[in-house]
C-alpha cells in the first residue's frame, strides 16, 4: 500500500490574505498561523518548547501578576496601536508595584476577515515592545471569531513579575503629608487616540505617550526604597487615579492645577471637545506618593530618566475624612476633582 504524500502548505500570503475560520480550528490553518506570524516574531526558549503553557525558573521574592484585555479603537494610532500598548500596559501594571517583570501571556481574539497584513503589524510591534523591554511573550492563544461577531482584534495579556526584599509599594500607603508626584504631562495618549476618530475629525501633532515604565521604576526604587504609591494613571486619566488612591489609603488630596504638566496641544484639543485633561486617558505616565522628605531624590531620579524628563511636585495627601481630591485652580479659587462619570471616551486603551 503506497500511502499519499503529505503536502506542504503555501507560506501564509501576508500582502493579501486574511483570518478565516480555519485559523482558530486547531488544525494545519492554525498551526501554520501559530508558526509563521506568532512564534516567528516572538521567538524565545520558553514559548519555542511549543507546549500549552511556559516553564521557567524566577528569582526570589515576591510574586507578582496581573491581568488586562485591549479593545482599543482605532487599532493604530499616533505613537502605537495595539500590540505595543499591549506589552506596555501589562509591563506597566506589575512595575507599580516596584516588581521587575518577568515574562508576558497573550491571547488574540481575532474577526474573521481581518487583513494577514494588519495583523502582523500588530504582532511585529508587539513582538518590538516585548523585546525592547525584555520581557518576553512566553505563551499565548489564538481565537477566531465570525465576521460581525468581534471588531477586528483584540487582546489579553498577563504579566508576572518579582518584588524585591524590602519593597512593598500600595495604593493603600498614602499617609497625610506625602508628596505627590507625577512622571510627567498628563493626557497625551487620549488626545493621539482621539484624533483619529473619525467622529470627532480633529488634526493633532501629539503621539501617544504610551512606553514601558519598568527601567524607570527601577531606578526610582533604587533610590529610595519606601516609595508609599505607585500607579500608572490609565482610563479615567489623573483625577480618577487619584481618587482611586485617597478611597484605598482613606486620606484627602491637595492638588495645584498650575504645577500639574500639560501640552498646550493637549489643553487645546480638550477645550475644542469639552474634556478637561485630567480625565485624559495615560500609557506611559506614573503617580508617585511619597515622604515629603523624599520627593526631591526622586524628582532627580525621574527628570534624569528619559521618561520622567518632565516630572513634577503636583500636590499632598492630606487628613480628610471624605478623601476628598482638591485642586487650587489657576485663578486661584478652589474645586472638587471627582471621580470620573461614566466614561469620556470609550475603547481607550
Amino acid at each position: 500500500m503506497t500511502l499519499p504524500r503529505r503536502s506542504h502548505p503555501r507560506p501564509l500570503d501576508i500582502a493579501q490574505g486574511r483570518i478565516d475560520l480555519t485559523h482558530g480550528g486547531g488544525g494545519r490553518a492554525m498551526q501554520q498561523l501559530v508558526e509563521e506570524l506568532f512564534v516567528a516574531a516572538f521567538d524565545n526558549e520558553a514559548l519555542n518548547q511549543r507546549n500549552d503553557q511556559a516553564a521557567f525558573d524566577v528569582p526570589a521574592g515576591r510574586m507578582v501578576m496581573t491581568t488586562d484585555g485591549y479593545v482599543i479603537s482605532p487599532l493604530f494610532f499616533p505613537g502605537g496601536d495595539i500590540g505595543s500598548l499591549a506589552v506596555h500596559g501589562t509591563v506597566n501594571d506589575v512595575a507599580m508595584a516596584g516588581a521587575r517583570p518577568l515574562s508576558l501571556s497573550a491571547g488574540f481574539i481575532i474577526e474573521e476577515g481581518f487583513p494577514l497584513a494588519d495583523l502582523k503589524r500588530i504582532v511585529d510591534s508587539m513582538a518590538r515592545a516585548s523585546k525592547e523591554a525584555g520581557v518576553p511573550v512566553v505563551t499565548g492563544d489564538t481565537k477566531v471569531v465570525e465576521k460581525g461577531k468581534g471588531d477586528g482584534v483584540f487582546i489579553t495579556t498577563a504579566g508576572i513579575g518579582v518584588v524585591p526584599p524590602g519593597v512593598s509599594i500600595s495604593g493603600d500607603r498614602a499617609r497625610p503629608g506625602d508628596a505627590i508626584l507625577v512622571s510627567g504631562t498628563m493626557g497625551d495618549h487620549g488626545v493621539a487616540v482621539m484624533s483619529q476618530r473619525e467622529s470627532l475629525g480633529f488634526e493633532s501633532a501629539i503621539l501617544s505617550d504610551s512606553a514601558a515604565l519598568h527601567t524607570l521604576v527601577a531606578e526610582m526604587v533604587a533610590a529610595v526604597p519606601d516609595i508609599h504609591v505607585l500607579r500608572d494613571p490609565t482610563r479615567g486619566g489623573l483625577a480618577s487615579t487619584l481618587n482611586e488612591i485617597a478611597a484605598q489609603a482613606g486620606v484627602g488630596m491637595a492638588l495645584k492645577e498650575t504645577a500639574i504638566p500639560v501640552k498646550a496641544e493637549v489643553r487645546g484639543a480638550c477645550e475644542l471637545l469639552g474634556l478637561d485633561p485630567l480625565y485624559v486617558a495615560n500609557e506611559g505616565k506614573l503617580i508617585c506618593v511619597c515622604k515629603p522628605e523624599d520627593s526631591e531624590a526622586l524628582l532627580a531620579v525621574m527628570r534624569a530618566h528619559r521618561l520622567g524628563r518632565d516630572a513634577a511636585l503636583i500636590g499632598h495627601c492630606r487628613e480628610d475624612s471624605h478623601h476628598f481630591v482638591q485642586m487650587e485652580t489657576a485663578m486661584g479659587g478652589n474645586r472638587v476633582v471627582d471621580w470620573l462619570a461614566g466614561e469620556q471616551l470609550p475603547r481607550i486603551c
